[in-house]
């Protein structure tokens, strides 16, 4: 058995139908939660995109989430995205009755408000890399962070009102690793992190997380095509948090359904959307506003525009929002923005100035690792092929090819 136990660890081998099971119970945990593809049979509840009816099955499943996810489990990070969850989730949300609290756990773990501090001072640290890095640089550290650290301070000892505090910000937590695992393309991990975030912001009576979170679920479903669904969240967030609404967040949510509409060839609608949202931005005072959402400016409204104005083939307006995004401070969103304004270029008969801005994109974004950066280039590359063999199109290969994100580029199935 210590032979056994030695292949495991040393990756030489896997636990088999019979070892595996009694490991499991062995160390009070799951199939999933130790990396056990080939047991994926006894792990259908993980794998099973669902909005937690109570915090107890929230803190369970999280925790589950973080185990699989630092363990490689391939059926998680694999899977898909659920139309059914996100349609559940929201009006589940919307109708839920005042936050509940859990049920006390027992445990030894003692968690007051310093320790909440700690665990938000971390994830912002975390943030800052995510933003300037990409979604896979640091995500398992965060993980791993949250799986160490957080996890038992979910399940411990602590007054009401830190166990509030304590459920908003490990939501915020939770979302950020939802975001991270959506730029790294694990569409399905990204909406159960998001489903998880959405119960714990709602047991923390955390209103606007949960309509943020909404927001961040939308993105996600425009993005995996789900144009439908991503209108009906935008919707739902602005719905939920009409009480204790501020201009950004609205304005954001504004955006957000403006992006899936555009999808859609819905024109008028995309436009209305968008001037409530610089309405909205144009009234907004960042000092009543959540910290997390600051970052949501003219700058930021600016590229959910050029987006918009892409995809409803006004290429002209896309290249005017384009050029007004590039904040300078946020590495990612600029280089989103820049592959837009490349994007635009091309579609309005400029294809020089597109290929150029383009390779610009690639210096900006030499840093990322962020699979969702690739599939911008991968749309670019295919908007390309109309060109034919044209010499801007050869010399533009010929000087995108030394860089690491054009090569990943070249291994992504675009979503849409």
């Amino acid at each position: 058995m210590k032979r056994r136990i030695a292949s495991w660890e040393n990756g030489h081998s896997t636990p088999d139908e019979f070892y595996g099971p009694l490991v499991c119970e062995g160390l009070g945990l799951t199939p999933a939660e130790l990396g056990l593809s080939h047991l994926a049979g006894q792990d259908a509840a993980l794998l099973k995109a669902r909005y937690p009816p109570t915090p107890e099955e929230a803190f369970r499943a999280v925790d589950q989430l973080w185990r699989a996810d630092l363990h490689g489990y391939e059926p998680l990070l694999l899977s898909e995205t659920s139309q059914p969850a996100w349609n559940e989730a929201s009006l589940r949300w919307l109708v839920a009755p005042e936050a509940t609290f859990p049920t006390a756990q027992g445990t030894s773990v003692r968690v007051g408000l310093a320790d909440v501090d700690a665990v938000k001072s971390t994830s912002d640290l975390f943030a800052e890399l995510d933003d300037r890095f990409g979604g896979d640089h640091a995500r398992q550290s965060v993980v791993q962070y949250l799986n160490r650290e957080v996890a038992p301070m979910l399940t411990g000892q602590y007054t009401d009102a830190v166990g509030r505090a304590l459920f908003s910000t490990v939501a915020e937590s939770t979302l950020l690793v939802g975001w991270m695992s959506y730029d790294a393309c694990h569409h399905g991990l990204a909406q159960r992190y998001f489903l998880q975030a959405l119960r714990l912001a709602q047991d923390g009576d955390d209103r606007r997380l949960a309509g943020s979170i909404l927001s961040a679920m939308s993105h996600q479903a425009t993005f995996t095509g789900n144009f439908t669904e991503a209108a009906t969240l935008a919707r739902a967030a602005r719905m939920g948090i009409s009480g204790v609404a501020t201009p950004t967040l609205m304005a954001q949510f504004h955006a957000m359904e403006a992006r899936a509409l555009a999808r859609t060839g819905d024109t008028r609608g995309c436009e209305v959307a968008l001037a409530e949202a610089t309405r909205l931005v144009d009234s907004s005072n960042s000092d009543d506003e959540p910290e997390w959402i600051t970052y949501f400016d003219h700058a930021e409204l600016a590229a959910e525009a050029a987006h918009c104005f892409r995809d409803v083939d006004n290429a002209r307006k896309a290249v005017s929002q384009a050029e007004n995004a590039m904040s300078g401070s946020h590495v990612r969103s600029d280089f989103f923005a820049t592959m837009v304004l490349a994007d635009a270029y091309v579609r309005a008969g400029e294809p020089e100035e597109g290929c150029r801005v383009a390779l610009d994109a690639l210096d900006l974004g030499a840093q990322l690792k962020s699979k969702r950066c690739a599939s911008y280039l991968a749309e670019f590359r295919e908007n390309l092929k109309e060109l034919g063999e044209a010499s801007v199109v050869r010399d533009f290969h010929e000087q995108a090819a030394e860089h690491r994100l054009w090569q990943a580029a070249r291994d992504v199935k675009l979503p849409h």
